[in-house]
């Protein structure tokens, strides 16, 4: 059977289980880009993201004998309650493996949905930790293992976001913009709209840092990347799926990368606009249209919001990518002169009247008295920057610029 045919499958399997999730127009977007940009807002899932339809089309598909083994999964986040609400749901006892710096909050999200049908493993300091134990529990016990985008019933669930949006909206759709993780929507949806929109093109979205699926169509095969960013953790793989991998190659028509920061910039604007709270993966097609403007003129566009599990103790850190990347946060490790009155003097002279230092620490606190400082300025015009610099260097204060240091600034900042 067809990837597309087992997307008509599953949304029948689906029916009464998941959302049908409004796709709306936003105004204030459409404005903006001088197009027609309608939400799919997945956020608004159940689980708050559309993980739950590919997990649950999966374990719904299993034989009894293998609901009775039990299932297992690796997941830091939307999969892993994806799959506790399905275990809940199908009374299958399931084992999630998740790293140990995952947050309280989602740790108790997925206990939540799941109750007392899964047990929670907490291991290692990464989602590769959580995978290689997954994965031995499996080998060892025969459990079943829900991959979360590699697997034709999950790619199968997650496509049936893209038959809901053609069923909701009768007029023609120029672009759809959808997040790239491992490849699981992307791909479900991709078939869909090839099958009954082939007209539409198709945008995947990946982060800056974690460019596995825009990497490995370049290279023309599925390539493991060394190092990525985790930030957009729901769109952060090393390697995506050999099977997202060659759907996703044949069908996309193209992928856009964009910079953390902006992804930052985007989820800030959208809670204090909108009154909407999107995680990072969630943002990331919304964020892509500034990359996409002249294109989209007046044509009708679809961006996914995949998700809303955004823990609100990142909220800081999510600032400070915005502000970093929108030219408004500034570090300097500044070696201020040794006169009396320097740092009054940089206050009053050097920084302009909307200017605030938001970080002061010296390099070594037992060398206050002739030791460099790590200061964080945040400024209310980006441009101010540069007469901020020539001040400095007017009246004698030493300075490194971290922000263009960055295994420097990772040092000292973190």
């Amino acid at each position: 059977m067809t990837i597309f045919k087992e997307v008509l499958a599953a949304k029948k399997q689906l029916q009464g289980i998941v959302s049908v999730t409004p796709l709306t127009e936003n105004l204030n977007l459409s404005d903006e880009f001088s197009a027609t940009i309608l939400l799919k807002r997945e956020d608004l899932q159940i689980v708050r993201s559309y993980k739950i339809r590919g997990a649950y089309n999966k374990m719904s598909s299993l034989t009894e004998k293998e609901k009775k083994q039990g299932i297992v999964c690796a997941s830091a986040g939307n999969h892993a309650q994806g799959v506790a609400y399905s275990c809940n749901l199908l009374k299958i006892m399931g084992k999630i493996y998740m790293p140990k710096p995952t947050s309280k909050q989602k740790i108790k999200q997925v206990q939540l949905f799941g109750k007392s049908f899964v047990e929670i493993v907490l291991i290692g300091d990464t989602f590769d930790d959580a995978y290689e134990k997954s994965i031995e529990d499996v080998q060892k016990n025969n459990k079943i293992f829900i991959h979360p985008f590699d697997d034709v019933n999950v790619i199968a669930g997650q496509g049936t976001v893209g038959l809901e949006i053609l069923e909701s909206f009768s007029d023609s759709i120029d672009y759809v913009f959808v997040p790239i993780g491992g490849g699981g929507l992307a791909s479900g949806l991709s078939e869909v709209f090839k099958h009954l929109s082939p007209n539409t093109k198709i945008v995947g979205v990946e982060p800056e840092g974690a460019p596995s699926m825009k990497t490995s169509i370049k290279n023309g095969i599925n390539t493991t990347l060394e190092t990525i960013d985790k930030f957009v953790d729901g769109a952060a793989v090393k390697r995506v799926g050999n099977i997202t991998f060659e759907i996703c190659r044949k069908n996309l028509d193209d992928i856009i990368l964009v910079p953390e920061g902006k992804v930052c910039t985007t989820i800030l604007r959208l809670y204090n606009e909108e009154a909407m709270v999107v995680e990072p993966a969630g943002a990331l097609t919304i964020a892509a249209l500034d990359f996409y403007k002249e294109k989209i003129k007046d044509k009708k566009v679809v961006c996914i919001v995949s998700g809303s599990n955004n823990d609100i103790e990142r909220t800081a850190e999510i600032k400070e990518r915005s502000l970093l990347y929108e030219g408004l946060m500034h570090y300097f490790m500044i070696q201020f002169p040794q006169r009396p009155g320097s740092l009054k003097e940089f206050v009053n002279e050097i920084l302009g009247p909307d200017d605030d230092i938001t970080y002061f620490q010296f390099e070594k606190k037992n060398s206050r008295e002739v030791g460099p400082a790590v200061v964080g300025l945040e400024l209310r015009n980006k441009n101010d920057i540069s007469i901020i610099k020539i001040k400095m260097v007017n009246k004698g204060f030493e300075f490194k610029y971290l922000n263009e240091k960055q295994d420097l600034f990772t040092q000292l900042i973190g």
